[in-house]
């Protein structure tokens, strides 16, 4: 049998049981980007969008995705998250918008999964908000940077 910690010794898939392991304060930062038109970055730039403050909206909802993670995906735990935070940067070079997320817990599994929901929930409401004036938007290198807690440490993403 393989590593992979979602399959019991019968290779049926189960959720991990960590109730022995040791709480300890978990981090996650994960990071991804949106590219589109410049007459689209252009609108969110300026806040001329007819629905409203894109980038404030997609905030709330990569925060409401971290939280809901165990509700999507199956064998995720649901987790007490501390807390989440949610950057964008405008790439005016790229023509993209970058999302950058932090989510923190004390307990006994990682977030990995909560950071990367978030920003690719984010990066979606950012791609729902504006397909009416540019369907052609791409969502490009969503990743993991770092993940700290836990037996396996401190993890950086190499560049």
């Amino acid at each position: 049998m393989s590593n992979l910690t979602h399959f019991n010794t019968a290779g049926e898939a189960h959720m991990v049981d960590v109730g022995d392991k040791e709480v300890t304060k978990r981090v996650a930062v994960a990071k991804g980007q949106i590219q589109m038109l410049d007459t689209t970055l252009a609108l969110i730039k300026q806040g001329g969008h007819k629905k409203g403050d894109v980038l404030g909206i997609a905030r709330i909802a990569g925060i409401m995705a971290a939280k809901k993670t165990s509700d999507l995906i199956p064998l995720c735990h649901p987790l007490s998250l501390t807390k989440v935070t949610l950057d964008f940067d405008i790439l005016e070079d790229e023509v993209a918008v970058q999302c950058r997320v932090q989510v923190e817990t004390s307990g006994k599994t990682g977030v990995e999964m909560e950071a990367l929901m978030a920003v690719q929930v984010a990066l979606l409401t950012i791609y729902d908000m504006c397909k009416a004036v540019d369907r052609g938007m791409i969502l490009l290198d969503i990743r993991l940077l770092e993940k700290r807690g836990g037996k396996s440490g401190h993890w950086v993403r190499e560049l």
